[in-house]
């Protein structure tokens, strides 16, 4: 269960740079080649999900049209189990893939990015897919 969801600030969408599309297979990729301290894949292939939203409705900082603030939400949901150092590295691998992918924009505009990881017992957790049958070996 690995999902990662980006919101984000729709005028990113006008910027040829931000291609959300990109963004997403590239954290995809990153999200596949993590591993833990034994050299294990952090992540199921099968599990990975990497969505992009822009925000229907916004309002950044002091909202000053004349600065057209932006900004991108990242917040990853993975299972309980896995090790602070695994966190921190995955957070650091994601949070490179990120700023990488945006680096131009960072440079150019007004632009905030924040990388969350949340982790924590669930209270009702279902899963059906015919995704999962494909990555078992």
């Amino acid at each position: 269960m690995p999902h990662l969801v980006i919101l984000y600030t729709p005028n990113l969408d006008a910027a040829p740079s931000a291609d959300m599309t990109a963004l997403c297979h590239a954290l995809a990729d990153t999200m596949r080649q993590q591993r833990d301290e034994s050299g294990k894949a952090v992540f199921p292939v099968g599990g990975i999900r990497v969505l992009a939203y822009p925000a229907a409705h916004h309002a950044v900082a002091d909202a000053d049209p004349s600065r057209d603030y932006a900004f991108v939400y990242l917040n990853l949901r993975m299972a309980r189990g896995r090790s602070t150092a695994v966190h921190q590295s995955v957070g650091r691998a994601l949070e490179a893939c990120a700023k990488a992918h945006f680096a131009s924009l960072l440079a150019e505009r007004y632009i905030g990015i924040t990388l969350q990881i949340d982790e924590g017992p669930e209270v009702f957790d279902a899963k059906n897919s015919s995704i999962h049958p494909l990555f078992r070996t």
